[in-house]
């Protein structure tokens, strides 16, 4: 099984591969062979026909379909069993262990089920699921509460190195959570209504996220498959506002994670966040704590949280359509008063394919020791594509040389 996981930094994505004496799966591809398929399309006419094609029903079912081989972000953080006790008897399920302890410091892991191992575009094994229009599944966690970021169907598009597309795409990419589980078995479900299932390689991804998560969870899954229902209508896009950065520690409102630590060489030496600070937040139970003490010389750092993890403008149509929202409103106190930061700041990520669509920000902002509101004025900015949801940035030579300690919380999109 091969492990993958991303990061990027002041602009770097690097690729980490754990398995030994393996060609990349992010190479150069090889010449592409001819296109035939028999076996493939011939399963995918008789799922249409049946209006279900499987992907785990039970270990070793012979209807099971794609692979759990895509491994991601803190692969170390995840434990995995495709046999696991259902609470069914002669049904096992599928049971994965997050241990949320970022050990890859990325602070989110994820599984693709593959249609080839270790597929990432590279091999031409995807299914033709064209005629199914939903994927279902059951899920519950081991006490209740546990929390799935994301579940995702396709996505496998581009180059994670390059940004360039893979020769054998997937021809759609649906999200759908968070999810927050009971402890007994549900089943969810994510419309496919109108997507092009013509050719699937990533047949399932599941997400989880280390703040949402919030300490070690075990969920399990069972009943995976792609069906046809009648009467599904497509889901409408639309954004409802407030929109959340930031609500609450583990919050299913938050939106965009904080993994754009500027620059590189500062990335954990000169700043320390801790997305769950239970002493004196402006609202709810938590609040962020940034401490900025200037220990690699740079002289200046900054955080931005991106959608996804560590996105530099290098990751197809993750950007947030925010168009209505007028300001972006947050609270933020000093730990002594007298703090000063230098900017912060909505979009504004330019490198990349895939850029934010504006900018706006406020600058030289000096916080007192009591919790104050501040806004970004939004109006007449082009908001359709953000994917740096909110930054700060300070330097040393206008703070006090020994570091400084300052706190955020609720930090939202709004609209009047």
């Amino acid at each position: 099984m091969q492990k993958v996981a991303f990061k990027g930094f002041g602009g770097l994505v690097a690729v980490v591969f754990s398995c030994m004496m393996l060609t990349s799966v992010f190479a150069a591809a090889p010449a592409k062979a001819e296109k035939a398929q028999p076996e493939v399309k011939t399963v995918a006419a008789a799922a249409t026909q049946d209006k279900k094609f499987e992907v785990y029903t039970d270990k070793n079912a012979a209807g099971n379909h794609f692979i759990p081989s895509g491994w991601m972000g803190d692969y170390g953080d995840l434990k995995f069993s495709d046999q696991a006790e259902s609470g069914i008897p002669g049904n096992t399920a599928i049971k994965i262990i997050y241990t949320a302890k970022k050990s890859q410091g990325q602070g989110w892991a994820g599984i693709y089920w593959q249609s080839s191992q270790n597929n990432w575009g590279t091999k031409d094994t995807g299914f033709d699921l064209s005629g199914l229009n939903k994927l279902v599944f059951k899920a519950k966690g081991e006490k209740g509460g546990e929390v799935i970021t994301l579940v995702k169907v396709g996505g496998i598009t581009n180059n994670a190195t390059t940004g360039e597309k893979v020769p054998f795409a997937d021809s759609t990419s649906v999200e759908s959570g968070p999810i927050r589980l009971t402890k007994d078995w549900q089943e969810y479900s994510v419309n496919l209504v109108e997507k092009d299932l013509s050719y699937i390689n990533g047949g399932l991804c599941i997400i989880f996220n280390a703040d949402q998560a919030g300490a070690e969870q075990t969920v399990y899954l069972n009943d995976v498959a792609y069906v046809y229902d009648a009467s599904l209508k497509k889901e409408e896009a639309a954004t409802n506002f407030p929109f959340y950065v930031y609500a609450d520690a583990g919050s299913l409102d938050n939106h965009f994670i904080p993994s754009g630590w500027m620059p590189n060489a500062a990335t954990g030496k000169d700043i320390k966040l801790d997305q769950n600070w239970k002493n004196m937040p402006f609202s709810g139970d938590a609040c962020i704590r940034v401490e900025y003490k200037d220990v690699s010389g740079n002289k200046w750092a900054g955080i931005y949280w991106q959608n996804p993890a560590n996105n530099w403008g290098t990751v197809p149509k993750k950007g947030y359509n925010l168009q209505g929202a007028t300001k972006l409103t947050f609270w933020a106190r000093g730990d002594k008063g007298g703090e000063i930061i230098n900017e912060f700041k909505v979009g504004g990520i330019t490198n990349g394919d895939y850029p934010d669509s504006d900018s706006s920000s406020i600058v030289s902002v000096q916080l007192t020791s009591e919790w104050k509101k501040y806004e970004i004025d939004l109006r007449g900015k082009d908001l359709s594509y953000i994917i740096g949801g909110f930054c700060w940035a300070t330097n040393l030579e206008v703070n006090d040389p020994n570091g400084i300690v300052f706190y955020i919380d609720d930090i939202k999109y709004e609209k009047d």
